[in-house]
C-alpha cells in the first residue's frame, strides 16, 4: 500500500529547523513543509522538552508545530505499538512513532533508520541520503 503523506520524526525536525542536514535533505523537507506534514504527539513532546530550549527556539517550534497536523495516540495506534514492542526491540517512543506512521499510512522521515529498519510495512526516508 502506498503511503499518503509524511510523518516527520523528532531528529529530522531538529536537523531541518537547525539547517543541519545536506542541501538535498533540506530541499526535500522544504517540499514537505510547503504542502502538508504531520508530527506525532511524541515528537511534539520531545521537541518542547529539550532543557536548553531558548525563547527563539520555542518561537520556531511554535510555527513548525502550529502548521503541522499533530497526530495523537488512539486505540489503533496503541494496539499497533503493543504489537511492535512485542516483536521488535524498539524503544517505546520510537514504537509509538512507527505505529502512528503505519496506522495513518504515512512515510516516516527520520535520520535514525536503524531504529526502524526491521519494521515490516514501514516506509522510512532518510533526508541525509537523498
Amino acid at each position: 500500500m502506498a503511503t499518503t503523506g509524511y510523518l516527520i520524526d523528532t531528529n529530522a525536525a531538529i536537523d531541518y529547523l537547525g539547517e543541519a542536514m545536506p542541501q538535498s535533505g533540506l530541499a526535500f523537507m522544504d517540499n514537505i513543509i510547503d504542502k502538508e506534514y504531520n508530527i506525532s504527539v511524541i515528537s511534539r513532546i520531545e521537541l518542547y522538552a529539550y532543557s536548553k530550549l531558548t525563547e527563539k527556539d520555542k518561537e520556531t517550534l511554535d510555527i513548525f508545530t502550529g502548521q503541522a497536523s499533530s497526530l495523537n495516540i488512539n486505540d489503533e495506534i496503541i494496539e499497533k505499538t503493543i504489537e511492535l514492542r512485542k516483536t521488535h526491540k524498539t524503544k517505546l517512543p520510537d514504537a509509538i512513532i512507527a505505529a502512528t506512521a503505519l496506522v495513518c499510512n504515512l512515510a516516516l522521515v527520520s535520520h535514525n533508520v536503524k531504529d526502524f529498519k526491521n519494521i515490516t510495512g514501514l516506509s522510512v526516508i532518510d533526508p541525509y541520503s537523498l
